[in-house]
Parts: structure tokens; sequence; C-alpha cells
């Protein structure tokens, strides 16, 4: 089993300024498996996610038909994290607030290269839509003290990292 993380951990690591990995199905063929794209997103702990988009593009598309979608968010940094949210779309923001793509800008970006993209992207406001899920179903995993009992019951055994046995 997995070592989840506590409800206020998961909260605050979603929480955080992390690249997410949006996933929704996506029924145009039978043999298609769901879209799975990178992704900003903004979250407070409590809130809703929002993900921002292009209003014809293939993943508004997706979302708006499908009703639903998935963010899985990770720290690939050792011991490894990640959180995975599910639910259903809340609400489509059409056009997108322009404070909603600021706070974006500004989650991810540097102050002064914030100002630069929103200027260079401003055209991007009257076709950009905002979409607002609440988390429903959350799945959770924090190895550090799986790492920690990992490397205590090594320690204890004088083996040696990455020796081969036989």
């Amino acid at each position: 089993m997995l070592p989840a993380m506590p409800h206020d951990a998961r909260e605050r690591f979603l929480a955080a300024p992390r690249i997410g990995v949006l996933g929704v199905t996506d029924p145009r063929s039978g043999d298609r498996a769901p879209l799975v794209v990178p992704v900003w997103y903004g979250y407070e702990p409590g809130g809703e996610i929002v993900v921002e988009t292009g209003r014809e593009t293939v993943k508004a598309r997706l979302l708006r038909a499908a009703g639903r979608f998935s963010l899985c968010v990770q720290d690939e940094r050792r011991p490894y994290r990640y959180v995975s949210v599910e639910g259903p779309v809340t609400s489509i923001e059409d056009p997108i607030d322009p404070a909603v793509r600021e706070a974006l800008a500004q989650r991810y970006l540097d102050p002064g290269e914030a100002r630069d993209y929103l200027a260079a992207t401003s055209d991007q406001l009257k076709d950009d839509i905002a979409f607002r899920m609440r988390p429903q179903r959350w799945r959770t995993a924090d190895f550090a003290a799986f790492a920690a009992d990992f490397a205590d019951a090594g320690a204890g055994t004088g083996a040696e990292a990455g020796s081969d046995a036989g």
C-alpha cells in the first residue's frame, strides 16, 4: 500500500506551484487513450482547481463533453510525492476573467516574466476560457516515511547500495 498524505499535507502540496498533468476521456474513436497534457493550474486549499485553455482546442471540447477531468501533480525529487484528484467540472468561464489569467501567470513566472508574458499574449483573453473542477476523489503518495524505513532497514544489514546479490 502506498504511504498516503494527510489531508492538510495534500491540500498544501496541490496548492504549491507545480505543473499538473490533466487527463480527460477522449471518445473520438474506440482505440484512443485519455488525452493527457501538462497544464498550469490554480488551487487554494479547500477550493476548486482552475485550468485555462483555448475555447476551440481539443482539450476544451473534450472537457465540455466529459464534464469531468483528473489532474496529477508530482514532485520528482526524492523522496517522491504526488497528488491526483478527479472531479466534475463545476463551471466554465467564457471568456476567462483577466484576473484569473494574471493569477496563473504570476503563480508560475517571476513578476517581470509574468508581466511580459501577459503583455505578449494579451490577444488570448478573447479566445481563452477557464474550467473549474471540485476535487471529488483524491489519490496521494508520500514516500518520505517509506524511504526512511527502507534506509533504516538497509543500514542494519551492512549491504551496500547498488550491490548485486550472487
